[in-house]
């Protein structure tokens, strides 16, 4: 029998049998390697383990403990479910089951408009680990567009992604679903089940086990709120029973810091249905924050060269339309208004309008850069499905500012852009941030290849100056210009993107915006984008999260509680509150109507800073009990004694926030 060469990411080589396959060689190279394996790179399309080995191939093998491993397992899971919803409701019709970041969803049509139930997560469960027992082999197929309609006659939902296929007009979805050109790929486990899909997929489903399924929600078909409401199943699938007991902690945990639970329970905001989905109404303690929030980016920015502006919340169509936004965003936009001297639209971005206010007059090179600054508010159509609380809203108000500057200034402005968004972030309690460079959309975007690629290298190059390593996200920047996200690692380890720097060559160009140079002539600014926060109401539900509501004491909106023991002490407790308050504390009392120990419970509820306990002893010397969040309890602590720490922290923290 011949061999065949085969070529090892390390650059050495390896010998095999002909019609050997990934998993002969990974079981050639270790024995943990082939169990680990679940799939496999071959000159750099992923594949799988069972397909046989090109001579002279460059071969990688992919482990469940990677991400591209997971993407693998979750998906195979995915099948695995849908092949046990098909078992125990007979005539279940199915559309799509990718895997997603941490696990894989399936949506089913059940005969009579049925849904399921949490009982019937539990069968099902149960029947997809009898699936995973029987070892069944995933066996993959190529067949043409008619064969397909042939097998999947059943599934209607399978046969419009066939015929959207067909017609040229398949999305992102369907092209995972059936492959390249004119075949329509399949795997199949047994007789019974079959599903299109590009793969790869484990050998069998023996090769999984450690899952979850977690819930269900109705979920439209293709996303159209007109169209058929499935039954969407969530999962979650992992490498090992330690990864998946890991992931299932994290979710507990995350459950307790929910933002939205949190500010009902805290009475930090709310999202009246009476106003509409996706639009929030900030209470008193909520509002504290906010306020706080702003006065710190005014503070900021006030510092940091900017000049403060405003905006109305709608303007006519015709900024839109040259800013490109009627054009590329209006899906995102709410409905035109028609008005009796034009149509108006809710603004979706600020960016238009500061163009404008840099036109409004002519500019000269000594006003460069020009840094403009607004906490606007802006109005995006997100569709009911998509809501999630703060973080995914239709109102929202955007720390937001545009730099006018010229193209030799561009590089310390982006420089000097990436030092002020790390010092905020830090401000705020954050301090692991990954980075990502956006590129140009190939289908979405405006302005010269070349402009692209002068925007791009600056923004890189801004980040290398700054020593910060960065992934390049290829094809996700907005239609007018490359950007930096930069993603936040919160406590207990999920990644949040809340900041943007987004250069800008297209919209200057499009206003028609020019500056006055040295040399007399006219010339184009460049157009940064940035945010800080991103938007005040989803970097507030993160700080939520991250601080599970227990926010710094600089940032609580109430930071001093003072419970008197009896009615007897009230009067004291009062006195003990002026003084806090005339020290700049913010400080409530609560009387004496319940007992003590039920007052303490409460007040550590409102996860409070600290509480103060005084009775006869306090008010006889001048002192308090201290209890503070998460330490010790201090009784016949002097009340001077105590507001001198208190001061000093807040002097502290007030040092370290507003540093440059």
């Amino acid at each position: 029998m011949s061999n065949i060469s085969i070529s090892l990411p390390d650059g050495s080589e390896r010998e095999l049998p002909s019609g050997s396959t990934a998993l002969d060689l990974a079981a050639s190279i270790g024995k943990r390697l082939a169990k680990a394996a679940v799939a496999a790179t071959v000159d750099g399309e992923e594949t799988d383990l069972t397909r046989e080995l090109p001579d002279g191939g460059t071969v990688a093998i992919i482990t469940g403990d990677t991400d591209s491993g997971r993407h693998v397992l979750r998906h195979s899971t995915a099948h695995v479910m849908a092949q046990a919803v098909t078992r125990l409701f007979p005539g279940a019709k199915f559309s799509i089951g990718p895997a997603i970041e941490n696990g894989f969803y399936y949506d089913f049509d059940l005969p009579g408009g049925a849904t399921f139930s949490d009982d019937d997560l539990v069968a099902i469960e149960a029947e997809m680990r009898e699936i995973v027992k029987a070892n069944q082999p995933f066996v993959r197929s190529e067949m043409s567009m008619a064969e397909a309609k042939d097998v999947f006659a059943d599934q209607p939902y399978k046969v419009e992604i066939i015929e959207r296929v067909e017609s040229a007009d398949a999305d992102a979805e369907d092209a995972g679903e059936v492959g390249d050109g004119g075949t329509i790929s399949a795997y199949r486990n047994t007789d019974e089940f079959i599903d299109m899909c590009v793969g790869p997929h484990v050998p069998t489903t023996g090769r999984l086990g450690h899952f979850k399924l977690q819930k269900v929600a109705g979920a439209y078909w293709r996303g159209n709120e007109h169209g058929p409401m499935l039954q969407r199943i969530y999962g979650t699938a992992w490498e090992s029973k330690q990864a998946l007991a890991e992931h299932l902690h994290r979710l507990e945990e995350a459950a307790k810091r929910d933002h939205r639970k949190l500010a009902t329970e805290l009475d930090l905001l709310s999202f009246p249905s009476e106003l509409g989905g996706g639009l929030a109404v900030w209470h008193p303690k909520g509002a504290i924050v906010r306020k706080l929030m702003e006065d710190y980016s005014r503070d900021r920015h006030e510092h940091g060269g900017y000049e403060f502006v405003y905006t109305p919340h709608l303007a006519k169509s015709g900024v839109f339309e040259t800013s490109g936004h009627l054009d590329w965003y209006a899906d995102g936009m709410y409905p035109p208004m028609e008005m009796d001297n034009g149509t108006y639209y809710m603004k979706p971005m600020n960016c238009p309008i500061h163009c404008l206010i840099f036109k409004s007059r002519q500019r000269s090179y000594r006003e460069l850069p020009l840094r403009l600054f607004e906490l606007g508010n802006v109005y995006r159509y997100e569709r009911a499905g998509t809501l999630h609380g703060l973080m995914r809203i239709r109102g929202f108000t955007q720390d937001d500012s545009h730099i006018y500057c010229t193209e030799d200034q561009l590089a310390d402005e982006i420089a000097s852009l990436l030092d002020f968004v790390l010092s905020v972030l830090r401000a705020f309690g954050f301090q692991d941030f990954t980075f990502n460079l956006s590129t140009k959309d190939p289908d979405k975007y405006v302005g010269s290849d070349q402009i692209w690629e002068r925007a791009t290298a600056a923004l890189a190059s801004a980040l290398e100056r700054h020593g910060l390593e960065y992934d390049v996200k290829e094809g996700d920047a907005a239609f007018y210009g490359p950007k930096i996200d930069i993603d936040v690692r919160d406590a207990i380890g999920r990644s949040w993107q809340l900041s943007t720097i987004q250069a800008d060559f297209q919209l200057p160009e499009r206003f028609d915006l020019e500056y006055v140079g040295a040399d007399n002539d006219r010339h184009r600014p460049i157009m940064l984008h940035r945010a800080l926060f991103g938007s005040i109401e989803r970097f507030f539900g993160v700080l939520i999260e991250h601080y599970a509501g227990n926010f710094p004491t600089w940032l609580a909106p109430l930071q001093v509680r003072v419970l008197p023991v009896a009615t007897a002490h009230e009067e004291y407790a009062e006195k003990v509150a002026e003084r806090l308050a005339d020290a700049g504390a913010r400080v409530d009392v609560i009387g004496a109507g319940d007992a003590l120990g039920k007052r303490i419970r409460a007040s550590k509820l409102e996860k409070l800073p600290y509480i103060l306990v005084v009775g006869d002893d306090d008010v006889a010397a001048d002192t308090v009990g201290v209890n503070p969040r998460g330490g010790e309890v201090e009784r016949g602590v002097g009340v001077a004694d105590f507001i001198a720490r208190f001061t000093d922290e807040l002097a502290a923290a007030h040092s370290q926030v507003f540093a440059p």
